[in-house]
């Protein structure tokens, strides 16, 4: 398995596994896959990855997008990984979402988040095993084809990025005891 920057020339296998996905009912609330200048403008422009097989044919792929456009949030982004069925269970989706927390980090990103369907019990299990804590879990946040979908709440912090004295000034690196 090789993995690769995420482009343009990438976006039919992608634009399939994600409809793939966007099929099950169980991995996004999106019904339809957007188009490549859609997609491309909604995710980050870095951390963008793609998983071949030894044919290098696109078996995976991983991306963020931000949370917010308030400059405050610019750290904090949410997780995509999609797996194609054919290579479910062969480790794809860990060696992406890794690679997407070290890309992540090396971009500035200090808190990775991302909302699963309870359903979804392999991608919940695949955030834990990279570090993801549960954080919250939403009733009934939105609907998808008529019925009321509840979301657990995961999130990854960063230990190099944005933690104090890795990136603070030295006045900052510990908080004062009153």
């Amino acid at each position: 398995m090789t993995l690769h920057p995420l482009t343009e020339q990438h976006w039919p296998a992608v634009q399939a596994i994600y409809a793939a996905g966007v099929g099950t009912g169980n991995a996004t609330f999106e019904t339809q896959v957007p188009a490549w200048p859609t997609w491309h403008a909604s995710h980050l422009g870095h951390s963008r990855l793609v998983a071949c097989n030894e044919q290098q044919q696109v078996v995976g792929w991983a991306a963020l997008s931000p949370v917010s456009g308030r400059c405050v949030y610019g750290g904090v982004a949410e997780v995509s990984v999609y797996v194609a069925a054919e290579a479910r269970g062969q480790g794809v989706g860990l060696l992406l979402l890794r690679a997407l927390v070290q890309a992540s980090e090396s971009n500035g990103i200090w808190t990775l988040q991302a909302g699963i369907l309870p359903e979804n019990t392999a991608s919940l299990a695949l955030h834990a095993k990279a570090g993801f804590r549960v954080v919250g879990y939403r009733e009934r946040l939105g609907q998808l084809h008529g019925v009321w979908r509840n979301v657990v709440l995961l999130e990854r912090r960063s230990a190099v990025v944005g933690t104090a004295g890795a990136d603070a000034p030295a006045s900052a690196a510990a908080p004062t005891r009153i």
